[in-house]
């Protein structure tokens, strides 16, 4: 039996309540006892907290006890047969990045999209999944070695990923995985994180497929846009929402989730907030206080900013920096995917590209042309498999231009938008290592004295933008940018076991 974390009465409260609607569901995380799932209400809670009062941790312990206990994962990659006696647990984040984040810190996560859309495998290797999951025999597949098979099971053993462990043995994506659709059974247990950002539709969507639902969010976050201010737990019962609160002084207690919780004092403003951040600066090197941007940083990691316009002004000055050219992309570049513009009779087109990675707000690094006119070979972050070909609508926008310049403009498929600046709602779900806040911006927030859901904006776009900061957070206080130490590249990125080709445009059938 996995031994319970130590936990501070907030945190124990809401593990006790949890396991409490685990066992109603015919889950005993205590006795490591399961009961066939049973049809009835069902069972939405949600633990909300700032940043760290240790919902991840909460969640990580959770996700190892329903496993103890002898729950099944169900990943984004492969679900194995169905069994009426089977319990299942899937653990979602709204956005790549997110998910990737949870992973890195052990936790098995995949996107929302994933889990609604499931692959179709073809049947030779879904023999091999079946095995690698347990619950077949060891199959004979024509073309591959036992070598080859041993590969795959070495690989299984240790990241638990069926795509990985079939690439292990030297097959591509487009071997074993021939389309996706649409999930048409429920699940079981729903893990949902980041859950600030799940819009009404997601929240129905996902309270279609699982029956037990667990939410885990940030109440200072900011709402998704058209839901003023609200997130979709605010409307739960008292009893289905269980608090957490920061645990104060912590063995690597943080300057960033210091600054992050000063923002919760009402005489605070932005004056004071800033000479806060200076005064952390001078003492601790994880807070910067910074002259200018770096424009190195912001080929990995965006500026996050509040403004469009300028969002707009700092990637013009970083293409500049880094000597684009007017009429192309370098390789190197940071994209957001900013939406798929495909018709509706090319559904399974955008199915494939969404399971793949490329939804709205993914963050995608641009390697290069495509073989295709109007394709683009590029590398999503925090996939699982990141490499892809597609057709792609790039847009970079230009200061005091009415009109996008487009190096790529496919017919349809992918949009993207250049992502050497984002705003901070779009950063949300997101963190890298270092951050840097566009500190004018929130200055200009604090000035127009707006508000969101009662509370100052500036400090909502305060609290959201330097809590993605993991590592260092450089906070931004003049419009320069430095010049490039170095050229822009691709050989930080991992390289992939298999590339997938994805191609929803022109080639389609039109009819």
């Amino acid at each position: 039996m996995t031994a319970l974390p130590t936990l501070s009465p907030d945190q124990a409260e809401a593990w006790d309540a949890v396991a409490e609607t685990f066992a109603l569901a015919g889950v005993d995380l205590t006795a490591e006892e399961l009961m066939p799932p049973q049809p009835g209400k069902g069972r939405v809670m949600a633990v909300v907290g700032k940043a760290g009062s240790g919902k991840t941790m909460l969640l990580a312990q959770i996700t190892a006890a329903l496993r103890e206990a002898g729950v099944e994962l169900v990943s984004g990659d492969y679900e194995g047969k169905r069994r009426k006696d089977r319990r299942t647990v899937a653990i979602l984040a709204p956005t790549n990045k997110a998910a990737f984040v949870l992973r890195m810190r052990g936790v098995p996560a995949t996107t929302i999209h994933r889990i609604l859309y499931t692959p179709v495998y073809d049947p030779e290797y879904e023999k091999i999944a079946e095995w690698l999951a347990g619950n077949g025999t060891r199959p004979t597949v024509e073309g591959l070695t036992d070598t080859a098979l041993d590969r795959a099971k070495a690989f299984y053993d240790q990241h638990a990923s069926i795509p990985g462990a079939l690439a292990a043995a030297g097959l591509r994506g487009s071997d074993f995985i021939k389309g996706w659709k649409r999930r048409e059974d429920g699940l079981d247990i729903g893990l949902i994180d980041e859950s600030s950002m799940l819009d009404e539709r997601q929240f129905e969507d996902l309270r279609e497929i699982f029956p037990t639902l667990v939410l885990f969010g940030d109440p200072a976050q900011l709402a998704p846009v058209g839901q003023s201010g609200a997130m979709v737990f605010d409307r739960l019962a008292s009893s289905q929402k269980l608090i957490l609160n920061r645990i104060h002084r912590q063995a690597d207690d943080s300057p960033i989730l210091d600054l992050a919780h000063a923002l919760s004092d009402d005489t605070l403003d932005f004056a004071g907030f800033e000479r806060m951040i200076r005064e952390a600066a001078a003492s601790d090197p994880r807070v910067v206080w910074a002259e200018r941007v770096e424009s190195d940083l912001m080929a990995r990691s965006p500026v996050l900013v509040w403004r469009n316009a300028t969002r707009i002004r700092l990637i013009h000055a970083f293409r500049l920096g880094f000597g684009a050219p007017g009429d192309a992309l370098l390789p190197g570049e940071p994209l957001i995917c900013d939406g798929l513009e495909l018709p509706l009779k090319h559904r399974k087109k955008r199915i494939d590209l969404e399971a793949r990675g490329l939804i709205k707000g993914a963050q995608v690094v641009y390697l290069g042309p495509g073989k295709k006119p109007g394709f683009a070979r590029l590398h999503v972050i925090g996939a699982e498999e990141p490499r892809l070909s597609a057709a792609s609508i790039i847009k970079i926008e230009m200061p005091d231009i009415e009109e996008p310049f487009i190096p790529s403009a496919a017919h349809m498929g992918a949009a993207f938008l250049h992502g050497a600046a984002v705003t901070i709602h779009k950063a949300q779900g997101s963190q890298w290592p270092d951050v840097q806040v566009f500190g004018p911006d929130i200055s200009a927030a604090a000035w127009s004295n707006r508000t969101e859901a009662g509370i100052p904006l500036w400090k909502r776009l305060a609290y959201v933008a330097i809590t993605r900061a993991q590592e260092r957070l450089l906070w931004v206080t003049r419009a320069r940018l430095a010049r490039p130490t170095q050229p822009l590249g691709i050989a930080d990125l991992q390289q992939p076991s298999a590339a997938l080709e994805l191609q929803p445009t022109e080639e389609a059938d039109p009819g």
